[in-house]
């Protein structure tokens, strides 16, 4: 039987492991005492050789091993994991009632469970892994879900990142999409607020809805009422739904994706959505933006990420500015622009900064910000991706 997995940090490293930073970088182990294996936990020791805690180890990752404790000794037995599980999912009681069937159940790195998401759609869960990390116990982790989850999930998915795509299904026999619990035949259909949507559990994106603008969508119903609504980058229509059921006049629907905009409509089925008249639109959205001669009364734009990587901070930024500029030539007086990112090289300082810079060149007083979603709480720097900044036309 091979030696506990002993790790050693630089200095640094071991200050923020201490400070409760979990993702310790393969230049950050000063020593180590074996090669270790995909998923394996090791032990780390501080310079006096003293127990600082344990993580799940991947010996091919750049993010070397993902701390799960820190502190006193603590043996990661049965008990100790069902326990990680139960509190995670235990942080979201009462924050929905029964017209929200649809909610993030566990967000990895903020719940102590790095790279590891689980996402509730009415009866199915869906478990979303970012890394190797976890697919030699992804069956174990199943049985801690239908411990800790209630109600008992009828189905559960697993979707699995890009990244480990391969090795999953080389090593694991994992693939993403595979049903691990119960039966699925199409989309799922869940609520948010009473409203009822669609998620493609099993090849959509992220885990089929984007679940962590629901706040900023419920805002939009609130403020559509009467309204011409444009949803630029609409994807599946989620806040074109909200303003239609807030009574607004019309909604456009601006997506590239015309298998999205088949969602959309979907979408605006399921609901009772009285006389809006929505338009869907099938185009580049920033071409069109600039192409298009209509003015609306409300416009959201919310783009997928823009910067994928820091090598594309700039280009985003560059795109954000001619997307908000656009934005509020659409803009009738009087009208609300809302200006949302997902782009985490991208912060919320910057992001605001020349948000609000355009808007105050374009006539336009910012009224309000949003961040993450209670459910989506972000607890390290590299967990908060979402802002949302909103802005009314002046009237002269």
């Amino acid at each position: 039987m091979a030696p506990r997995l002993k790790i050693r940090l630089t200095p640094a490293a071991e200050k923020a492991a201490r400070a409760g930073h979990p993702w310790i970088y393969a230049d950050r182990i000063r020593s180590i005492n074996r090669d270790g294996e995909v998923g394996e936990l090791g032990v780390v020791y501080d310079r006096r050789d003293r127990f600082l805690g344990f993580g799940l180890f991947d010996p091919t990752s750049p993010i070397r091993l993902r701390m799960l404790h820190v502190g006193a000794p603590a043996t990661a037995d049965e008990d100790w994991w069902v326990e990680r599980f139960r509190v995670a999912v235990s942080r979201r009681d009462g924050m929905f009632d029964a017209a929200t069937t649809g909610y993030r159940w566990i967000n990895g790195e903020s719940d102590g469970l790095p790279a590891l998401v689980l996402d509730r759609y009415g009866e199915v869960a869906v478990l979303k892994i970012y890394s190797a990390i976890w697919l030699p116990r992804v069956r174990t982790v199943l049985d801690w879900i239908q411990q800790v989850c209630r109600p008992i999930q009828s189905s559960i998915v697993l979707r699995l990142s890009r990244n480990i795509a391969g090795v999953a299904a080389e090593s694991f026999d994992l693939h993403d999409g595979d049903v691990m619990l119960g039966e699925i035949g199409g989309p799922v259909v869940f609520q948010e607020n009473g409203k009822r949507f669609e998620a493609d559990v099993l090849k959509g994106q992220k885990t089929g809805f984007f679940l962590d603008q629901r706040e900023n969508r419920y805002r939009v119903g609130e403020l559509a009422h009467g309204r011409d609504v444009l949803n630029v980058f609409s994807h599946t229509g989620g806040f074109s739904v909200y303003a239609a059921v807030g009574g607004a006049r019309s909604t456009t629907d601006v997506d590239i994706s015309g298998h999205a905009l088949d969602e959309a409509r979907r979408n605006m089925a399921l609901n009772d959505t009285g006389g809006c008249r929505h338009e869907l639109v099938k185009a580049d959205a920033f071409a069109w933006l600039e192409a298009t001669g209509n003015r609306y009364d409300l416009v959201i734009i919310d783009p997928p990420s823009l910067a994928r990587r820091q090598s594309e901070k700039a280009g985003a930024i560059s795109a954000y500015r001619k997307l908000a500029r656009a934005g509020a030539r659409r803009l009738r007086p009087g009208g609300i622009l809302i200006a949302a990112s997902c782009s985490t090289h991208v912060p919320a300082r910057e992001f605001f900064k020349l948000q609000r810079e355009e808007m105050q060149r374009a006539g336009i007083d910012e009224t309000e910000t949003h961040l993450h979603a209670p459910d989506h709480a972000a607890r390290i720097p590299e967990a908060h991706y979402l802002k949302a900044i909103y802005g009314v036309a002046r009237t002269r």
